[in-house]
């Protein structure tokens, strides 16, 4: 019995043991969970921090109590090679959609961009633009867009950097299509900087450009046909006038000779 007893415990011992090994191994396999990204308290509802060179960091934030529409923003920068700390701020209008870096003029002094996104139902961005030159800030005025880009525009733009050039890319609406549900086309507009200028340029051919250029040849092609087509009737006319006059002098000259006869 004793035996027997022994024999069973120890059997309990190694189905106990193969157990704790599997659910070992079951923990191994299982994904370590994801931090959880730190809360922004009140009164602030934005932050993003951008570093254009080492220990050299713009910590963007936006805040205000009491509505979602309106409030501020402040550009905190940080240099710790300088031991330097500079605060930027200034009144804001929407919501904070992203905050972009670049060196559009390439002259070693970055430029902050600030996109903002209107809480109503245009969509509309607005841009606080910023260029530092080490702990000075300098805000540029940022170009609204035209009339020939405004076309069927209707918000939710969607800005990004390539080549140190910011990008601007929008979907386009009928303007018929005023709850904008299906786009027609997207129109992409690049930004420069020269002498702390930014200027625009739209890269892309839409439709109604298209359009526009497809009418435009037509039109002239037939313009000059009827100017050709005048120039020719005006010179038909002139060799007949020229004719008709030539032929009335032979007539002059021969009923002379008549006479002299």
């Amino acid at each position: 019995m004793n035996i027997k007893h022994y024999l069973n415990l120890l059997l309990g011992c190694m189905v106990v043991a193969a157990g704790c090994s599997n659910s070992s191994q079951k923990a191994e396999v299982t994904a370590p969970l994801a931090a959880a990204e730190p809360k922004i308290m009140a009164p602030f509802r934005f932050h993003k921090t951008v570093e254009v060179a080492p220990g050299q960091y713009y910590d963007v934030l936006a805040w205000g109590r009491g509505s979602q529409t309106v409030g501020a923003f402040e550009i905190l920068r940080s240099d710790s090679a300088t031991m330097k700390y500079t605060t930027t701020t200034g009144d804001l209008e929407g919501a904070i959609k992203e905050v972009l870096n670049a060196d559009m003029d390439t002259d070693g002094n970055p430029e902050l961009f600030i996109h903002t996104q209107a809480t109503d139902s245009t969509n509309a961005a607005k841009v606080y633009a910023f260029e530092y030159n080490n702990d000075k800030a300098r805000e540029l005025e940022f170009p609204k867009l035209t009339r020939s880009q405004r076309k069927g525009y209707r918000g939710n733009d969607n800005f990004f950097v390539k080549d140190g050039s910011l990008m601007r890319e929008f979907n386009v609406y009928d303007e018929a299509d005023s709850l904008a549900k299906k786009p027609v086309d997207k129109r992409l507009i690049q930004y420069s900087l020269r002498s702390n200028s930014i200027s625009a340029n739209q890269v892309s051919t839409d439709t109604a450009k298209v359009k526009e250029n497809e009418i435009s040849p037509v039109v002239t092609n037939n313009a000059s046909s009827e100017k050709r087509s005048n120039v020719s009737r005006r010179s038909s006319s002139k060799r007949t006038a020229t004719k008709s006059r030539s032929s009335r002098k032979k007539e002059v000259v021969k009923k002379k000779r008549r006479r002299r006869r």
